[in-house]
């Protein structure tokens, strides 16, 4: 491409008011941005957490702190996670009976919930046999990778 022509390009850059221009002659192609494509993000930049003041008040006596709630037991057994983020559904269809309850014995491949991600479903599949001892998900609610959402007690 002349360097005439792309000079005129920049020109009518600047004189538009577009921010990027992008022109193709047969094999040759330019393309001319007002600003560098990796710096159209401002970078964040997060503060420490406020160090303790020296002169603050004691903590209250803990007979004052408020009642701790009983935490939910332990489940034992093996952890079904999320692989992606998405919307947990225990059944394939609204008002269809769930892939597996409590109780229920599966198998290695099973599939035991679907999550939609962008759209798409996705079966997501028991990845040991046994007996399903919890069902940590909500059905409809989001889910988080690496979220657990089964607890399978491995046969």
């Amino acid at each position: 491409m002349d360097l005439r022509k792309i000079k005129t390009l920049i020109d009518l850059l600047e004189q538009s008011g577009i921010s990027e221009l992008e022109v193709k002659e047969g094999e040759e192609s330019v393309r001319i941005a007002r600003h560098p494509t990796g710096m159209n993000a401002p970078m964040m930049a997060y503060a420490p957490p406020p160090a303790a003041l020296p002169h603050a008040p004691a903590a209250a006596p803990a007979a004052a702190a408020p009642a701790a709630t009983p935490a939910k037991p332990v489940s034992k057994g093996h952890p079904v996670k999320s692989p992606m983020v998405g919307t947990f559904y225990r059944a394939p269809s609204p008002g269809a009976k769930p892939f597996v309850e409590v109780g229920q014995t599966v198998k290695q491949g099973q599939t035991l919930c679907i999550i939609e991600a962008m759209k798409m479903l996705n079966q997501i599949e028991s990845d040991v046999s046994g007996t399903v001892t919890e069902i940590l998900s909500e059905n409809g609610q989001p889910v988080q990778f690496d979220q657990p959402l089964f607890m399978v007690e491995p046969a």
